[in-house]
């Protein structure tokens, strides 16, 4: 069975994509994902870990307004942070990821919620937040590099 790595790998160099990652709650799973595969140095760019808000600012230019009105875990900061990684990288595609894999959270911010945003080169950024639920932190950050993985898959055979 094909893994949604090898896939996104066989796809984006079949397009000649350029990819890059900006991810903060899944500490560069996702770039492990991809540069697990053989021939994914054709197709992924870079991978940016920010797991803190003065990484988030610093590498990826995210604002110290965006973060100080809607918190780490929210879309206009993944946004802010997908854009980044496009601005800061060759790609042609990033994907960015922010969330409370747990444990913890709160009632505003819930263990399991990620924020997720997608970023191509001349066409903007999609944003959109997941519920995971309490799943615990290793699923948590397990489901949300898998949906990042298909946020990426899905842009490509758009």
């Amino acid at each position: 069975m094909t893994s949604r790595a090898e896939t996104l790998v066989a796809l984006a160099r079949a397009r000649g994509v350029l990819v890059a990652s900006a991810e903060s709650c899944t500490g560069g799973m996702v770039s492990a994902a991809i540069t697990d595969i053989p021939g994914s140095s054709k197709m992924f760019d870079r991978g940016f870990v920010t797991y803190s808000n003065a990484a988030k600012q610093t590498l990826l230019g995210v604002r110290a307004e965006t973060l100080d009105a809607h918190g780490a875990v929210s879309e206009p900061v993944a946004a802010e942070m997908a854009e980044g990684a496009l601005a800061r990288s060759e790609a042609d595609l990033a994907v960015a990821i922010t969330g409370i894999a747990g444990p913890g959270g709160s009632e505003h911010k819930p263990e399991g919620r990620v924020c997720f945003a997608l970023a191509r080169k001349g066409a903007g950024v999609v944003t959109e937040t997941v519920e995971f639920g309490a799943l615990g932190r290793d699923r948590v950050r397990a489901a949300s590099r898998d949906h990042a993985l298909d946020l990426l898959i899905g842009a490509l055979n758009g």
